[in-house]
């Protein structure tokens, strides 16, 4: 078999994407890459359906406990990281599988990425601040002002990618529309196959959404957002503690619902999430092959897509 290609699985979170990458694991000689903005943190295991060591078979996982829920990842630094595995997987003779939910990641590193400023610290704690002072809204219409493009294209109540378009016009001088249209990097080179698991039936993916995140809060997601809380240099603002579940627990130890409004809202946003990755995939502009969840002939329908290599 030709290694020289990589294996790209993605869905709607609590689509079964994690087992069916171990599965096809297990056929075929490969590494797992996770494409995945929130099983990056460290000490975030619960709420973010992280594979324990024992799921993952002994099956080498990339890109997993990699950054402090302090720290900030962007979509450049995974489309950087990425390509280094890939390059180092391939070395091994082996085939990078390339699987999760954050469309954003597969997009910048499929389909290239824009050479924008660093975040700086500094900046950042003035935007974060700027925020809590002024309001999310406020911020969207100052950006509307000299960056309608972005303002259209970013929803008014997404703080963190508000600040970030900001930051980049105050770093640079231009829009991020500016850049991203002049800086534009190279779409990927490699060969790629591209599967999706998608639902048929929406209220099935509902229901299990719902009982995926009661059972995240039975096995201990409180506890663990407590522990994150407890250390003190973590707040609400921040993208590691905005992943869903993560915010909704935060907000419940804080007195601000009660448990089941906990549970409700934190399902919600789960829903939520499911279907702004749907959106992305129904508009995906790269060759792709929808798999329907819970088939049991998706393994054998990915092989055979490959089985020429």
């Amino acid at each position: 078999m030709n290694n020289n290609f990589i294996i790209c699985i993605m869905g709607p979170t609590a689509s079964g994407k994690t087992d069916l990458s171990i599965s096809l694991a297990k056929r075929i000689p490969s590494e797992i890459i996770s494409v995945d903005s929130a099983l990056i943190y460290k000490g975030m295991d619960l709420g973010t359906a992280k594979p324990t060591l024992d799921e993952r078979c002994g099956i080498p996982h990339h890109l997993i406990d990699i950054v402090d829920p302090k720290e900030s990842y962007s979509a450049a630094n995974f489309r950087s990281d990425a390509l280094k595995l890939i390059k180092e997987i391939h070395a091994k003779g082996k085939i990078p599988i390339l699987v999760g939910g954050t469309m954003l990641y597969f997009n910048a590193l499929i389909g290239g990425i824009s050479n924008l400023p660093e975040s700086t610290r500094e900046m950042r704690e003035h935007l974060n601040e700027r925020l809590k002072n002024e309001g999310v809204e406020a911020l969207h219409r100052e950006l509307a002002g000299f960056d309608p493009r972005s303002a259209q294209r970013i929803n008014a109540t997404d703080p963190q990618r508000i600040l970030r378009a900001i930051e980049v016009y105050l770093l640079s001088g231009k829009t991020m529309t500016e850049l991203t249209e002049q800086n534009k990097q190279k779409p990927l080179e490699i060969k790629s196959y591209q599967f999706a698991l998608m639902p048929k039936d929406r209220e099935m993916l509902r229901a299990r959404i719902a009982q995926r995140f009661k059972h995240m809060v039975e096995q201990g997601l409180i506890d663990e957002v407590r522990g994150l809380m407890n250390r003190g240099d973590l707040n609400e603002e921040l993208p590691s503690i905005r992943c869903v579940g993560y915010r909704q627990c935060w907000s419940y130890l804080k007195g601000e619902m009660d448990y089941d409004e906990m549970i409700y809202r934190g399902t919600v946003a789960t829903a939520q999430l499911a279907k702004r990755q749907m959106t992305w995939i129904r508009g995906w502009k790269f060759p792709l092959q929808i798999l329907e969840l819970d088939d049991p002939q998706n393994l054998m329908k990915i092989l055979n897509a490959i089985e020429p290599n």
